[in-house]
């Protein structure tokens, strides 16, 4: 079935966000590359309800969850997140592009890299960048950062780590 508007919308924005960890990138990176791990930090949470995740991670393989949120302050159908993997290479990149809908209608596409870079003190720094189209009734950029922020926190805590004292915007 076709979509229908009065008004076609497509809001295009990025958003960058640079964090440190103290793990290295080879843990940093299987956090992404492992499905149990992924799954934990990426899929799983407080007031979520995951009804699917799956995670194929090689160039050309795909990721697929569909959750809800249900939580005293906001209650969701269901919300679907696809992804394809256009490049990985060990420990140092992974670009994807993604799709997200809600209750069947797309709400945004997204190209993302990740980049891996040990510093200093053998840890991680990690470059997130995200360009996204954003259609009718989206959330828009500043909830997306949002959201990808808490994801880079639970992916902290999965990593055993208090980080909230690494985490780096753009501008800082």
């Amino acid at each position: 079935m076709p979509r229908t508007a009065t008004r076609v919308e497509a809001v295009h924005d990025s958003f960058t966000i640079e964090r440190n960890y103290r793990a290295s990138p080879e843990k940093v990176y299987q956090a992404f590359k492992d499905p149990d791990i992924k799954r934990r930090w990426y899929a799983e949470g407080p007031g979520f309800i995951v009804d699917s995740y799956s995670l194929d991670f090689r160039v050309g393989g795909q990721e697929t969850g569909a959750f809800r949120v249900d939580n005293p302050d906001f209650r969701s159908d269901e919300i679907r997140n696809d992804t394809y993997y256009f490049d990985t290479v060990e420990e140092a990149r992974i670009v994807y592009g993604y799709s997200m809908s809600n209750a069947g209608t797309p709400f945004s596409a997204s190209l993302s890299t990740i980049l891996f870079e040990r510093d200093d003190t053998g840890g991680t720094k990690l470059t997130f960048h995200e360009q996204v189209t954003f259609f009718e009734r989206a959330d828009g950029v500043k909830m997306r950062e949002t959201g990808t922020r808490q994801l880079l926190e639970q992916l902290a805590k999965e990593l055993g780590e208090p980080s909230e004292t690494f985490d780096r915007g753009a501008d800082a």
